[in-house]
């Protein structure tokens, strides 16, 4: 809804500009205003379908500002102050947007991508200086920080781009004629890439996509199902399909294991899988949130074990609340040559300045700013960092919008985990430095949980009761709609069956309307709706959340009887308007009547204007006066014997 606002608010103001009135004159233009008539009208028929009508308005947007850069140059101001109204669109959404806390280490980094644009234009001998200085300054720091000794690093803005990288290294490194020789040599021993279940979706799709393998090469392993945690891989059944693989002339290539799940923050038994690795001679690659607590004092085995591994890949950006930083890969290798061939090093100094904001905010925090920023992220949660609370699937989702609703600085937001489904997770390592978050948010977050799970609870208890009650009843439907987080939704169904489908659908709406506001009007706790923005079902009404105290019986009686009452009212007012409609008719017809005997009497020659005038003076005719009543007492003396 705010992105069809935004987008309608630049359209009008494009719209009212001199430039765009000026090109309505010209017929080679005339798409714009074809564009902007079908969003307009998407939007005024108030079903707002969003996607079309964002297809439409970017359609003129961009033909606008093709118009508009190719007619003059603007000046500074005018620049800015679009860049500014493009930023902030309707500022009376901007409190429900979750911001990102940008603080002076934050401003640090946005200078970096300025001063990466002006020393890139030095002379070539003093750029190479400066940037092999700024690489490997701010690697030593992160191999120490991250005690991840003697290692390179790889800067990326695609966070699963250093990953990619890996996985082109492991192949020049297995296939020694691969530089030459391309994919050919990849069809007689076909290479395999391993990852866990627990891995972010679409993370292998990606590697394939990006090393042009097929899916084929994917091998997903399973977490365990029997023996520990069930976010942790497999890693005898690993063995196995390792060895499966090499049987059959297969390469096993890479594996890819987490140091802290996407979902739940879980971390695998990286020594066991680093001695598989060894064993097998594959590359083993980390990735995950709980990395970061590397910089720690007291960090757990488990996750120490990733400094051995041959690379991970950091997120500085989200564990420090720093903007616009990229992404960093740590690995090691002792061939120059084949990094090189991996596209892991470049002889380009400008791409070397990837580096720039990220050594600016190291400078800026230091060794101790850095540590008590995730130490106090760390003190948040328990452990593990990254905590999920498993709710079912429609109390997850509204419980998660609420919590981000009402304690934004929180971060909360809603999962889905293969094995728990629908989950609220809370990860202040991802969320904590760029909201800012404190202690009095957890606490707030505590509360405002210990108040919404009661009310959850019995939302969820009591559905299927007012799903019971609402079937029993022969004048409700019930609507079963997935997204909705509260008791349900029903449809108040006409009971006249002699009309046709317009008018039954017609008598549907009205009454389910009118039931609406009666509901509403109530004195009762309970919110009532006429559903979800894009509910598929029409002319039904949708109930809240309940509480313990609700008698769902008695509600569902409440809903039949209202509607009752406004059918019987409504089926009055047809019928006397149908007994006004019968007397009109009745009326009109004995008018009619009246004519043709007025006509008959009096003969056709009278009725002529100046004939007729003529002939009344001559020999005025004497016609008796008869008049004709209509009472509206007797239509409903009849109206209520009709009813009874």
């Amino acid at each position: 809804m705010l992105q069809v606002m935004l987008y309608t608010a630049i359209v009008i103001k494009c719209a009212s500009s001199p430039v765009f009135q000026c090109s309505m004159m010209d017929p080679t233009l005339a798409e714009m205003g074809n564009h902007l008539s079908d969003a307009m009208k998407i939007l005024e028929s108030g079903k707002f379908q969003r996607i079309l009508a964002i297809k439409h308005l970017k359609a003129f947007l961009i033909l606008f500002l093709f118009l508009y850069f190719s007619d003059s140059g603007q000046d500074v101001v005018s620049i800015l102050q679009l860049v500014q109204n493009l930023m902030h669109g309707d500022d009376d959404q901007q409190g429900h947007r979750r911001m990102q806390y940008v603080g002076e280490q934050g401003h640090m980094a946005l200078l970096g991508h300025s001063l990466a644009a002006y020393i890139s234009v030095l002379e070539r001998e003093r750029l190479r200086k400066l940037t092999t200085r700024i690489l490997s300054d701010t690697t030593l720091w992160l191999c120490r920080l991250f005690r991840y000794e003697n290692g390179s690093a790889y800067y990326h803005e695609d966070d699963r781009e250093g990953l990619v990288k890996m996985c082109r290294l492991a192949i020049n490194t297995h296939y020694e004629d691969y530089a030459t020789e391309g994919f050919t040599l990849l069809s007689s021993k076909h290479p395999v890439i391993y990852q866990s279940a627990a891995c972010r979706p679409g993370l292998g799709q990606h590697l394939c996509s990006q090393l042009g393998l097929p899916l084929s090469s994917l091998c997903i392993v399973p977490c365990n199902t029997m023996f520990g945690s069930l976010h942790q891989m497999d890693v005898a059944l690993l063995d196995k399909l390792i060895r499966d693989d090499r049987e059959s002339g297969k390469l096993p290539l890479l594996l890819i294991a987490n140091a802290g799940t996407p979902g739940a923050g879980h971390t695998d038994k990286l020594s066991r899988l680093k001695e598989l690795c060894v064993q097998y001679n594959m590359w083993l690659h980390v990735e995950g949130v709980n990395l970061a607590t590397l910089v720690l004092g007291q960090v757990s085995s488990t996750v120490t074990a990733a400094t051995k591994c041959d690379s991970i890949t950091l997120t500085p950006g989200p564990w420090l609340g720093l903007p616009a930083v990229p992404a960093v890969t740590l690995y090691r290798h002792e061939d120059p040559a084949l990094s090189l061939a991996a596209g892991l090093t470049s002889s380009q100094p400008v791409e070397k300045l990837r580096a720039l904001p990220l050594w600016l905010s190291l400078q800026y925090l230091g060794h101790d700013g850095i540590l008590q920023r995730i130490k106090h992220a760390s003190q948040l949660t328990p452990s593990p960092p990254s905590v999920a609370r498993k709710f079912p699937f429609l109390g997850c989702m509204c419980l998660g919008e609420q919590l981000a609703q009402q304690v934004p600085l929180s971060g909360v937001d809603v999962v889905e985990l293969e094995d728990e489904g629908t989950c609220v997770r809370f990860s202040p390592l991802m969320t904590a430095a760029a909201l800012g978050t404190q202690e009095n948010d957890v606490a707030a977050l505590v509360e405002k949980l210990g108040e919404m799970i009661p009310v959850l609870s019995c939302t969820l208890r009591f559905r299927q009761d007012f799903k019971d009650e609402v079937l029993q009843q022969a004048s409700l439907s019930y609507i079963e709609d997935q997204s909705w987080p509260g008791l349900g939704g029903v449809r108040y169904e006409a009971r006249t069956t002699d009309l046709d489908e317009d008018k039954r659908q017609y008598r549907v709406e009205r009454i389910n309307s009118d039931l609406l506001k009666k509901l509403m009007e109530l004195d009762t706790d309970l919110y009532f709706s006429d559903g979800p923005e894009f509910c598929e079902e029409k002319n039904c009404i949708f109930i809240g959340m309940a509480t313990e105290d609700l008698d769902v019986a008695e509600l569902v009686e409440t809903i039949v009887s209202i509607g009752r009452d406004i059918e019987e009212s409504g089926k009055l007012f047809e019928n006397m308007t149908e007994v006004v409609r019968r007397g009109i008719q009745e009326a009109e017809q004995q008018l009619q009547k009246a004519n043709e005997e007025k006509l008959m009497e009096e003969g056709v020659l009278r009725q002529i204007p100046l004939v007729g005038s003529v002939l009344n003076w001559f020999s005025p005719v004497q016609a008796s006066v008869k008049g004709r009543t209509f009472n509206l007492a007797e239509g409903i003396d009849v109206l209520k014997f009709e009813m009874h």
